[in-house]
Parts: C-alpha cells; sequence; structure tokens
C-alpha cells in the first residue's frame, strides 16, 4: 500500500514545502530507527530516561518497520546467526529480494519473540506500541494530511494541499525510508569492504552509510556491536552517532559505549596482515 501510494505523485505534484517535508520526515524517523529502534533497544549501546525511551519509540513505530520490541527481538536474532541458516534475512542463505523485503512480509515472521526482549518487554507503553503497531502510523498520515491542508487554506502560496503533503510527506518519505533500512539487511551484505575477518559476510560501505546516517559501516558494527559509534574511525561518516553525541551533552542520554582500544588495535594488525 505505502508503494501504491506513491503512485498518487501523478496527479498531485510537486510543490518545495511538500518536497522538504518528506525530507525532514525521513531524516527524522531514519534517527529514531537507528540511533534507538537499533542503537538503543537491540544493543543498549547507551543509557536514557524511559520518556526519552518512549518518545523515541513512538518516532520509530511511524516509520513503518513494527514496534520496537518486535524489531530489537529480529535483529538480537540477526547477529546471533548472521549469515546462518536461522538468520531470516540473510541474502547469503536465502537470496537478495527475501532479504530485502520478502522476509518482512512473510507472516511466520510476524510475532515478536519477547523472551529475545525480556529487559524491554517489562514497560508497558513499549508493549503497547508493539501491540498497536498500526495506530501511530495512522495518525502520522492523518496528520500529514491535516498540516498540507491547513498550509492550503492559510498560505494558499505554499502551492500545497492536504493529498500532497499525504503523497510526499507519508507515502514517498517512509517507502524511501525503508528500502534504505532494508538496504543494510541486503546491500550491505553483498558490496563494500570488509576491515574485519567476522563469521559473516557483512560489509562496510560509504553510500549506505550515508543513506542511513551510519548504517552502512555494517561490518564494523557485526565486529563489535556493543558500540554507539559504528563509523569507527573520523572518516567514516556517522550521522547517527553525531546526534547521539549531541543528545549526551544536554542530558537526553548518556553512557555512551566508545569503541575498546583493542578493537582498533585488532583492526590495525589485520591490516599489516593484508
Amino acid at each position: 500500500m505505502l508503494h501504491v501510494g506513491c503512485v498518487g505523485l501523478i496527479w498531485v505534484g510537486v510543490s518545495w514545502v511538500a518536497a522538504v517535508t518528506a525530507i525532514l520526515f525521513y531524516f527524522i524517523r531514519m534517527f529514531a530507527v537507528t540511533g534507538f529502534y537499533h542503537r538503543y533497544f537491540s544493543h543498549r549501546t547507551f543509557k536514557t530516561s524511559r520518556v526519552a525511551q518512549f518518545v523515541f519509540a513512538l518516532l520509530g513505530s511511524s516509520a513503518i518497520q513494527r514496534g520496537p520490541l518486535w524489531w530489537a527481538a529480529h535483529h538480537r536474532n540477526h547477529h546471533q546467526h548472521s549469515d546462518h541458516e536461522p538468520d531470516v534475512h540473510s541474502p547469503i542463505k536465502h537470496g537478495f529480494v527475501w532479504a530485502h523485503v520478502g522476509w518482512f512480509t512473510s507472516p511466520r515472521n510476524f510475532p515478536t519473540d519477547y523472551k529475545a526482549v525480556k529487559d524491554f518487554a517489562q514497560y508497558p507503553e513499549l508493549v503497547f506500541l508493539n501491540r498497536f503497531d498500526m495506530l501511530i502510523p495512522v495518525l502520522l498520515a492523518a496528520l500529514t494530511y491535516g498540516f498540507g491542508a491547513a498550509l492550503a487554506y492559510w498560505w494558499p502560496a505554499s502551492g500545497t494541499s492536504g493529498m500532497q503533503m499525504l503523497v510526499w510527506g507519508f507515502f514517498v518519505s517512509t517507502t524511501v525510508l525503508f528500502h534504505c533500512t532494508a538496504s543494510i539487511n541486503s546491500f550491505a551484505h553483498l558490496i563494500g569492504f570488509r576491515r574485519f575477518k567476522t563469521t559473516d559476510k557483512s560489509r562496510n560501505s560509504l553510500i549506505l552509510a550515508l543513506l542511513t546516517l551510519g548504517e552502512g559501516w555494517h561490518n564494523n558494527h557485526h565486529h563489535y556491536m556493543h558500540s554507539a559509534r559504528q563509523g569507527f574511525y573520523w572518516w567514516e561518516i556517522d550521522i547517527t552517532y553525531y546526534g547521539l553525541k549531541a543528545m549526551s551533552w544536554v542530558g537526553l542520554i548518556w553512557d555512551l559505549r566508545p569503541v575498546p582500544v583493542r578493537i582498533y588495535d585488532e583492526a590495525a594488525q589485520q591490516r599489516r596482515q593484508r
């Protein structure tokens, strides 16, 4: 349905207001997915308050990638079995299309393994978001339409409308967000370079890192998943980490886990062996 919604571009046209909204919605929700769904709920690479935890779980839910507990449970399973048979989205074992989107749409992968996320399943508000995972996206779609309609009424010079804002701000933005996120499951195990010798085929890619705010340093991450930083070196752009660092400066999060010195020593040793 997300892809069908994008066809609406043919009729609604484009305005700079709608395009900017789509871009902003993309980056805000991508940060919620990469910074919190991934680095916080899946790997606990930093600490935060219960309020901030809920707010970013809510933002992540709006990306239509299911609830935070479902996402974290599947991702923890991925790290445990990466590119081996139990890994439900390995392109090595199951093919590119399945790894990119097939596994996500398969009913057998819909249930949440709450045993894998006992640490967060104790929070009823997170369980609620996880159980009713379509509630926030529906609300976002309605608000996006209302925003466009309000602009058309009070600021006609913006050139937008309720339908145009819905198509660009919700359907286009969310569809692109999904495919960029899914590219880490698929492309990041097929293209790029390998700094570390891991038991899977994870790879590092600057292009994927730029599209996903830092998630493209996938080989780094699979070698040491406990760091809040995935771009291990200053030249490896990791926008999610920069955002998390800024949040730590104002006290919204704390105790960001660093990359240990031994990991850099291992990288240097493997570089010498090549």
